[in-house]
């Protein structure tokens, strides 16, 4: 790669990294499988920088690939592989929390969120969090559009009937602190 297309390249992953990340984590939900999914995709896009760049929608592109990644990580281990559940945390992860608040109502949308099946997950998450069309939805997890909506509207009717359940434990919260 030229130097002029790996700063292209280098730009484009400093500007789309943290989105990519938050995205990664709401597909996976925990933070290695996130980290882990992202740095393949990254890896990934490098090595086709060509294409990716030439697409019409770049990033939708990258989350395609994201998705495909996070997919992937579900199916059987290759040999050699050896999971561990020994990760070393990232210095100063505490600080990135915010209030205490948000971090509440943080855990309750993902809790609701883990409710769901990966595949009403994945369709909320890249429609409302990537911000893809219902088509590029489609496209991504290779189902029909029509399919993508009703596992939208499915998984919509279900975050709100967890949300509202969930409301009397947070206004208690609120009470407590009063």
């Amino acid at each position: 790669m030229r130097a002029r297309e790996e700063e292209r390249y280098v730009r484009f992953v400093q500007e789309r990294h943290a989105v990519l990340y938050r995205t990664a984590f709401l597909l996976t939900g925990n933070h290695h499988s996130a980290q882990d999914a992202v740095q393949s995709t990254w890896v990934k896009v490098f090595a086709s920088w060509s294409r990716v760049r030439r697409a019409q929608r770049p990033v939708a592109y990258v989350h395609r690939m994201l998705a495909n990644e996070v997919a992937s990580m579900h199916r059987p281990r290759r040999a050699g592989e050896v999971p561990t559940d020994r990760l070393q945390d990232l210095p100063g992860a505490d600080r990135q929390l915010g209030s205490e608040e948000r971090v509440v109502d943080a855990q309750t949308v993902w809790n609701a969120l883990a409710t769901l099946s990966e595949r009403q997950r994945a369709v909320v998450v890249l429609r409302y969090y990537a911000d893809l069309s219902e088509a590029e939805i489609a496209d991504t997890l290779g189902i029909a559009p029509g399919t993508v909506k009703a596992h939208a509207h499915a998984a919509l009717a279900a975050l709100g009937a967890t949300l509202r359940a969930a409301e009397p434990l947070a206004s208690d919260r609120a009470e407590e602190a009063t």
